[in-house]
């Protein structure tokens, strides 16, 4: 269901996590990216899993918010280990039929990108949930901030990225409910060919987009009566501030960054 997908939402709390300067979490989610990708053994990625599933206990965030995290992905994640398995080529086969052809390089390949992508996605949906959408603008535009001395628009891209972020979850709440209210007209969008099931979405995509430039002109409406007239001496309500937490995080996440590059050094574990 539609309303599983968690996309984007924010969880409030007082957490430890929560309380984390935002910009420290940016960057510090971004050397877990970094650090995804340059894991070439499956102990390092196991690390990094169980090192996010213990940042999920201390954000006093339910684990099975990590399964709905992943739903949306799977389709992606099962191509990608298809494509490993058909494609990759190796000395011994371990499988054949007809023209397919399968190696255990491929079989070690499609499960090391099922993992890393699992712990992409795991990760990043960490920031969202325990990031209010307006402490991410603030934390976009402050690390973004040199690049006004080009005249880049800083506070309009970070205000863009931020309305987008925020309005994931109502635009997947109002597409279960025309999905729903279509559904009981008697409208059929599960059996039938791809042809057949392209065509049942026409009734679902045209009132969404009627909803969103709606919901658009709405909040452009709010945000003019408003006065807002972009950054330029606009105060903030909130300060950010780095505190001692956001140091023991970044001297954890180097550590175990390193500890990532020693286990790549050891091609003896798998």
């Amino acid at each position: 269901m539609l309303k599983d997908i968690t996309i984007g939402q924010f969880f409030p709390g007082n957490s430890v996590v929560h309380r984390m300067d935002p910009r420290a979490k940016m960057l510090l989610d971004i050397l877990y990216l970094v650090m995804l990708f340059t894991s070439q053994t499956f102990t390092g990625l196991l690390v990094a899993m169980l090192f996010m599933v213990f940042c999920y206990l201390a954000a006093n965030i339910r684990l099975k918010m990590i399964l709905k995290s992943i739903k949306p992905i799977l389709p992606l994640m099962l191509f990608t280990a298809v494509l490993n398995l058909l494609f990759i080529k190796g000395d011994t086969p371990l499988f054949a039929w007809w023209i397919i052809t399968v190696y255990p390089e491929g079989v070690r390949t499609s499960l090391f990108m099922i993992l890393r992508i699992f712990a992409l996605i795991v990760g990043m949906s960490l920031l969202t949930y325990t990031t209010s959408p307006i402490m991410l603008t603030d934390a976009i535009e402050r690390l973004m901030s040199p690049l006004k001395k080009i005249r880049f628009p800083v506070h309009e891209l970070a205000m863009m990225m931020t309305i987008a972020l925020r309005f994931i979850p109502t635009l997947i709440e109002e597409t279960d409910k025309i999905m729903s209210a279509q559904k009981a007209r008697g409208a059929d969008m599960e059996s039938g060919g791809v042809l057949k099931r392209a065509k049942a979405l026409i009734p679902i995509l045209i009132p969404l987009f009627v909803s969103s430039f709606k919901r658009a002109n709405e909040l452009a409406t709010a945000m003019e009566c408003r006065c807002y007239h972009g950054g330029d001496g606009r105060t903030r309500l909130k300060t950010l501030k780095t505190a001692p937490r956001d140091y023991v995080a970044a001297v954890i996440m180097l550590a175990l960054f390193a500890g990532i590059i020693v286990l790549n050094c050891y091609p003896a574990i798998p």
